[in-house]
């Protein structure tokens, strides 16, 4: 299928909009193919599928591209990496430079906050468990705030000024701080706490212009893409 006004429809995952944005908005001007888009938590992303949503092109986590595999909703062999995103912290842009380089460092800036701020997403999931494995989630309890999408950590950070912190994917706070959110990156989430995601780009089995879609699948996986992928913090 095609979306109105012939456009390719693309359901993606939030955490790879910055690169993917960009990178569709070139195919557009290459091929003269619009591409409708729509960036979801994976959550949503998962539930939107599974109800049969028609799309012509898929990006999305490694777990959830295996899902779609197995059940036959992408194109066999039209899989492709994108790349990784990994963890980080963000904070208010006013916020004074905070020491991530280890996990005690870390703990100890979670815990001197008024908030800790993560989504229901993948890596809010993460994020939770990663709290409980430290043992601070107890310590913590209502400081602890769950929002819905990535964008809307960072949302709540820059509306608390400097002492909130945010866990989210270094992509997302990324999008944020290019689109003028009053937050940065503090740094990513120490390595030996860090969590990273590998997101992949698929045609959708249901599509009628897999041709075109597969085009924009390659476009997505050039060296050039992967190189604008990690100025958006997609390795």
């Amino acid at each position: 299928m095609t979306s109105d006004n012939n456009k390719l429809k693309l359901l993606s995952a939030g955490a790879v909009k910055g690169g993917v944005a960009q990178l569709a908005a070139e195919f557009e001007r290459a091929t003269g193919q619009g591409v409708a888009m729509d960036f979801l938590p994976a959550p949503e992303l998962r539930d939107r599928i599974a109800a049969g949503e028609a799309a012509d092109v898929v990006i999305l986590p490694q777990s959830m591209m295996d899902e779609s595999a197995a059940s036959g909703k992408v194109v066999a062999g039209s899989r492709a990496l994108l790349g990784r995103s990994r963890m980080g912290v963000a904070v208010h842009a006013n916020a004074p430079t905070m020491d991530l380089g280890n996990a005690e460092s870390f703990k100890r800036l979670a815990l001197g906050a008024s908030a800790v701020v993560h989504n229901n997403a993948s890596s809010g999931v993460y994020a939770a468990k990663l709290l409980e494995k430290l043992g601070i989630a107890q310590t913590l309890g209502a400081k602890i705030i769950v929002v819905k999408s990535g964008a809307a950590v960072m949302e709540y950070v820059a509306e608390h000024p400097t002492d909130a912190i945010g866990i989210a994917q270094i992509s997302e706070i990324m999008v944020l701080v290019a689109k003028g959110c009053a937050v940065r990156l503090a740094g990513p989430l120490p390595d030996e706490i860090q969590n990273s995601t590998t997101y992949f780009a698929a045609v959708t089995a249901q599509g009628g212009a897999r041709q075109t879609a597969d085009a924009l699948v390659r476009h997505l996986t050039t060296p050039a893409a992967k190189t604008a992928f990690a100025a958006t913090g997609i390795d």
